[in-house]
């Protein structure tokens, strides 16, 4: 099974055997990621005061540079928790992509997706990642946020095992896409309250980033480019036609690896070029 060979934003790099050395239990590395990251958003609940430098993490792309900076802030072993001052300030894309590099390290399969989350606002389904690892004991897929540490259970009266999130509680980017070509959903209910924004094209952007992670490029969630269809703005027939082929491609991705990568590797639509554009940045940067 692919999926565990690391990709080149979930390689430990210099850290490969600190990496190494951390328990293989699933439990033990949620802990690690909750002990070595902080959600920028929710900073202020764990009395993190958020300043210019400690944002600007939320922009890496790369494990390796995420373990950087938890190093510097504290070169304590990874598998010591850190007290929130001094954990990296990340989101839900760096919680995904660290823990992905974690499992993937011990030789489980893992991968991070990119959707929206139903647990934070009711009524609202808020633009998220989390992890997918394959539960080899019952011979599954399983969703793992392991964003959720117990602060955070408590605040969004999370009722459900952080490690087998129901799939009506994460929607996957591509089942949005579908329930919404179908009519079963309000497109508007998807996307960031933060920002007061939501829609078809925030649906269809989390799609072409999923597929992109699937495919071994995982991307930050404000990254832009190839077929992606800008704020509030309606896809075309082409590119509706190729979000739906996306849609059937992500739902089973063991099934469709082939097309997958043949489409990231050739297809502009989907391909991740040399730059892409940073929307929170306004500006075009290097992968």
């Amino acid at each position: 099974m692919r999926d565990t060979g690391q990709s080149r934003m979930t390689d430990p790099g210099r850290h490969r055997a600190a990496v190494a050395a951390l328990p293989d239990d699933l439990d033990a590395l949620i802990g690690v990621v909750q002990g070595l990251l902080v959600h920028i958003h929710l900073a202020e609940v764990y009395g993190v005061t958020v300043d210019d430098a400690a944002e600007d993490a939320v922009h890496e792309r790369r494990v390796e540079a995420i373990l950087d900076r938890a190093l510097a802030l504290d070169p304590a072993p990874l598998d010591v928790p850190r007290p929130a001052e001094r954990r990296v300030l990340g989101n839900c894309r760096q919680v995904s992509v660290l823990l992905t590099a974690l499992l993937r390290a011990h030789g489980q399969p893992a991968r991070a997706r990119c959707g929206f989350g139903a647990y934070f606002l009711a009524g609202s389904h808020e633009d998220h990642w989390v992890c997918e690892r394959w539960d080899a004991e019952a011979e599954r897929w399983a969703l793992v946020d392991a964003q959720l540490d117990a602060v955070q259970r408590e605040i969004f009266g999370i009722d459900f095992p952080i490690t087998d999130v129901p799939r009506d509680q994460f929607v996957i980017a591509g089942d949005a896409w579908s329930s919404y070509r179908a009519g079963r959903i309000d497109a508007d209910r998807f996307g960031l309250s933060l920002m007061g924004e939501g829609g078809s094209w925030w649906i269809a952007s989390n799609l072409i980033r999923d597929a992109a992670s699937l495919a071994g490029i995982e991307m930050l969630p404000w990254d832009a480019w190839g077929g992606m269809v800008g704020p509030g703005a309606e896809a075309d027939d082409e590119r509706v036609a190729f979000l739906d082929r996306l849609a059937v491609l992500t739902d089973d991705p063991d099934a469709h690896r082939d097309e997958l990568d043949r489409l990231a590797a050739d297809d502009w639509r989907l391909q991740v070029p040399d730059r892409v554009y940073n929307a929170l940045r306004d500006d075009d940067e290097p992968v």
